[in-house]
């Protein structure tokens, strides 16, 4: 973990105790076990994992910055890529994890569980559900998603659960930029304008990767998020 937390320090200027290095071992080793019979990841050697999940993961505080009081929702989370690793970093976030597929939302749980993480809730559910409830309805300050969808498809995901005044956060490879143009109209529908697009830079990773930030200055229409499969099958 040494060079792990080189280079956080040189590239995010993030000082990393001893105490979020060991969780971040923790999760890194249970990440590997449940993955021999769980599909999880891809990725699964350490070092990789430090770089293309950890690290990736807490790019986003390039952006965010979080403060004590933020409510963050983390869309497809996956393995919990990227919230559990902002949760370790900036503890007092208020986190919900969204992930359908009931062995990765287990495996999310069974994380927070271990590492004692607080005010951290895991919705086994499809986002577009999730975003028609009135308790996560237009709630959270940042909602933010990893390799989910493309991005005309995936602002209907995450606007209508963000605030007004809050922000949706994707992160996204080498079609960043593509993307961001064609989901203005989507941007725009849902209550959204682009805010900044940053280029981000993994020690090691040839891929190019940006971090696309959409400012939420409307409210979203009550008729999206449209029902689960429709975004996808038929995007703004």
């Amino acid at each position: 973990m040494n060079e792990f937390a080189q280079q956080t320090r040189n590239m995010l200027g993030l000082h990393l105790t001893n105490h979020q290095l060991a969780a971040l071992e923790r999760y890194e080793n249970e990440l590997i076990t449940w993955n021999l019979r769980v599909n999880l990841t891809a990725i699964d050697k350490p070092e990789k994992i430090r770089t293309k999940h950890f690290l990736d993961s807490l790019t986003c505080l390039t952006v965010m910055r979080s403060s004590p009081s933020e409510r963050v929702i983390d869309v497809g989370t996956g393995a919990g890529f990227p919230g559990i690793p902002l949760k370790i970093i900036c503890p007092t976030i208020r986190l919900a994890l969204v992930e359908s597929v009931g062995k990765k939302a287990a495996f999310c749980q069974h994380i927070v569980d271990s590492l004692g993480l607080k005010n951290v809730t895991v919705l086994s559910e499809r986002v577009e559900a999730v975003g028609a409830l009135a308790t996560h309805r237009e709630q959270y300050d940042w909602a933010i998603a990893r390799a989910v969808a493309n991005l005309p498809v995936l602002v209907e995901y995450l606007l209508p659960l963000v605030r007004v005044g809050g922000k949706a956060l994707a992160m996204k490879g080498e079609s960043g930029l593509a993307e961001a143009q064609s989901a203005e109209n989507a941007m725009r529908l849902l209550g959204g304008r682009l805010h900044q697009i940053v280029p981000v830079t993994l020690p090691g990773v040839e891929d190019q990767r940006y971090l696309i930030v959409i400012e939420k200055i409307a409210a979203t229409p009550d008729q999206y998020p449209r029902r689960a499969g429709v975004p996808t099958k038929k995007p703004l």
